[in-house]
């Protein structure tokens, strides 16, 4: 089920009202209902996947809890995390290999007689994995107890409003939440709603509205200059932030109308003033998961330099490849981090600058500096992700370097893009967020607004909704999220 369905429409709503209807002690399975009916939206059959790892996860928690060696533990944890990842490279990742394996034997003339398998990937099949990976672990780590109650486990892995692209939650934060009773209180509620309608504004109107530009641009690379290959890695820049952290937006504010509190998966990424401050603030769920579950057990920073270079590489070609099974996601990932491997030279080149040097040119003109050049080297990182093939990424990766010199072509672009009406309702969409990530840098939006009178803000509000509605086209077929596929 799409947040920006109708179905949704309905089915939130609901929901929520049998929420605070229903006594506390039976709500677990109203949700639980839910999420199910929720994810069956999709493929139905595919609970059965989450059924069969929620079982499995359950009971090791519980071995791991009970055993009394820490071999036993070990055991039951490897048991858990086959189980996990068996079902995520079996379904994601076998058709990638064997195509691999196909082309490697052609060309050492090996017979190969293994064919692909014609398989769907379960929507969100990778977050809701790397979530239930983390409660076995947090468990036989000691840092979380097990929850004996079936009920309120697998709501934890199956809860509807992150279930699908995250975020990826930790027990420590969730499965409390499921065991606390929620009252209505009218704010919270309003604030979540708030979240919510701005999460489907950016989705809608702004991710949507720069989605077919992206597609006839990567679609056709060779029918374009450079520089407006350019411009459609910048639309896909601002889309797939748009459409991710406005389904993070609407999962939050979703979950906080009833009570729950999900953790915030982007800080305004694009205002980051470095590569490492880009990670702290963009999938904040995904990039934490990898650091306290790969990047530390590694070695993290704590070992010699070049094994600390090589532990970001080793996670960031990881990260890369959890979200796809094709080598320009692989490549993405390898780009982020040689980015920071870089910024740890540049920095220690920086440090030995004398300060009375560093400190000529003025601080505005430093920090528009870096973030100009955190925006072209994650641009540039975002051709691999968007591209479908390695030809194509490497086509418009050296193709946008030509034609910044034909002042016709340029001219042109410009006349195209400004007698496009529907992209100037886009562009006006995106400056709108744009100031607001600006307040937000400094302030509280929320608290700002509240001390405004009431006609504005309703009249804010209501600008929102109708932008949604009439130029979000949400009365149309509604569009997938592009984090789905993962």
């Amino acid at each position: 089920m799409l947040f920006n369905s109708f179905q949704f429409a309905v089915f939130f709503p609901v929901v929520s009202i049998l929420y605070f209807l229903l006594p506390h002690k039976h709500r677990w399975w109203l949700l639980l209902g839910a999420s199910a009916y929720f994810y069956m939206a999709f493929v139905p059959s595919y609970i059965l996947i989450l059924g069969v790892t929620i079982v499995v996860d359950y009971l090791a928690g519980i071995w791991i809890e009970e055993a009394k060696s820490s071999r036993r533990k070990k055991t039951y944890l490897l048991m858990s995390l086959i189980a996990n990842i068996g079902f995520l490279a079996f379904f994601k990742y076998f058709n990638f290999l064997n195509s691999n394996i196909t082309s490697l034997a052609e060309v050492i003339g090996w017979n190969y007689p293994v064919n692909n398998l014609n398989i769907i990937l379960p929507i969100g099949l990778s977050f809701h994995t790397f979530q239930a990976m983390s409660y076995t672990i947090e468990v036989f780590r000691g840092h979380q107890k097990t929850e004996r109650h079936f009920g309120i486990y697998a709501l934890y892995v199956l809860f509807y409003p992150q279930l699908v692209a995250g975020p990826i939650e930790r027990p420590q934060n969730m499965l409390h939440q499921f065991h606390e009773e929620h009252y209505f209180d009218y704010q919270r509620v309003a604030d979540g709603l708030k979240l919510m309608a701005w999460g489907l504004f950016k989705k809608v109107v702004i991710a949507d509205g720069l989605a077919s530009l992206v597609k006839q641009y990567y679609g056709n690379p060779q029918g374009f200059s450079g520089p407006e290959l350019a411009l459609g890695t910048a639309y896909f820049a601002v889309q797939i932030f748009c459409d991710f952290s406005g389904y993070s937006d609407i999962a939050i504010g979703a979950a906080q109308v009833m009570g729950f509190k999900l953790m915030v998966n982007f800080k305004r990424p694009y205002l980051a003033l470095s590569i490492s401050e880009f990670w702290k603030r963009w999938h904040i769920s995904l990039s934490t998961w990898f650091r306290d579950y790969l990047y530390i057990p590694l070695g993290g920073n704590r070992v010699p330099q070049w094994r600390w270079q090589l532990n970001l590489l080793i996670v960031f070609l990881v990260s890369g490849l959890w979200h796809g099974a094709n080598w320009t996601y692989v490549i993405w990932g390898g780009l982020h981090g040689l980015y920071l491997i870089l910024e740890i030279k540049a920095q220690r080149i920086w440090d030995a600058i004398p300060e009375k040097i560093r400190a000529i040119p003025p601080a505005w003109m430093l920090r528009l500096l870096q973030r100009i050049i955190v925006l072209s080297l994650v641009g540039y990182a975002w051709i691999f992700f968007r591209a479908e093939s390695l030809e194509t990424a490497w086509y418009i990766g050296t193709k946008i370097f030509t034609g910044w010199t034909d002042g016709a072509s340029l001219l042109k672009l410009t006349r195209a893009t400004f007698n496009n009406y529907e992209l100037l309702i886009t562009f006006a969409a995106i400056l709108v967020m744009a100031i607001v990530h600006q307040f937000q840098e400094r302030v509280s939006l929320r608290a700002m607004l509240a001390q405004k009178p009431a006609v504005l803000r309703w009249a804010l509000y209501i600008g929102i909704l109708v932008c949604i509605l009439i130029f979000g086209k949400i009365y149309s077929a509604p569009t997938d999220f592009i984090y789905f596929q993962f």
